[in-house]
């Protein structure tokens, strides 16, 4: 499984209520797209209190099936269509070690992504088992987490944390994370409740 995601810094005067027509509009073709695990339409609105937002974003956070997928999205219409209206991003990309994902991640409302350095000559299979089953005791939880996410990126050397949740994120959890809104999640395989890797 591979996470991707890229993001748009837009104006600060930027009438947000064009990013979430558009999620609204576009957001529901993409839920049967092919070697898709899931589709999070974030955005970031700035002064946002329940998010501690400081600029305005788009960002939407993908986990795929395999590289089929997110290779046929970036080299199809789909992507082309986002390159049209925002410019050409940087695109991040993570090996996942755990997608796990709840009852129903449609339900979520709000997400956090965090990114930290893993410090060189870690004992990395230790690593991964940690970060597993953090993410596993995360949807088994109370705490509104409805999907988690958690995966490497040995380029740089960092460690990524995704969570959906259903209501604001726990303060604590905001610190060091980037919060969004979330407008739209495609979620085209009901059968895919937990994914390991």
């Amino acid at each position: 499984m591979i996470a991707m995601q890229y993001r748009f810094t837009l104006p600060a005067d930027y009438d947000m209520s064009i990013i979430e027509r558009r999620i609204r509009d576009k957001g529901p073709l993409l839920d049967r797209f092919p070697g898709l695990g899931f589709k999070a339409y974030l955005y970031a609105v700035a002064d946002d209190t329940a998010t501690g937002g400081r600029e305005n974003l788009y960002a939407p956070f993908y986990v795929w099936e395999n590289h089929e997928g997110l290779s046929d999205f970036l080299c199809g219409p789909p992507f082309v269509a986002v390159t049209e209206a925002f410019g050409w991003p940087q695109v991040k990309t993570w090996v996942v070690w755990h997608a796990g994902i709840g009852v129903d991640p449609r339900q979520a409302r709000f997400a956090t992504r965090e990114i930290t350095a893993i410090t060189p000559y870690s004992d990395l299979a230790a690593l991964r088992r940690q970060e597993t089953d953090r993410a596993k005791e995360e949807i088994a939880g109370v705490g509104g987490t409805l999907a988690s996410v958690a995966g490497f990126e040995p380029t740089t050397w960092t460690l990524m944390r995704f969570r959906l949740w259903a209501y604001p994120p726990p303060l604590d959890v905001r610190v060091g994370a980037e919060t969004y809104r979330v407008g739209h999640v495609s979620w085209p395989a009901a059968d895919n409740v937990t994914a390991t890797k």
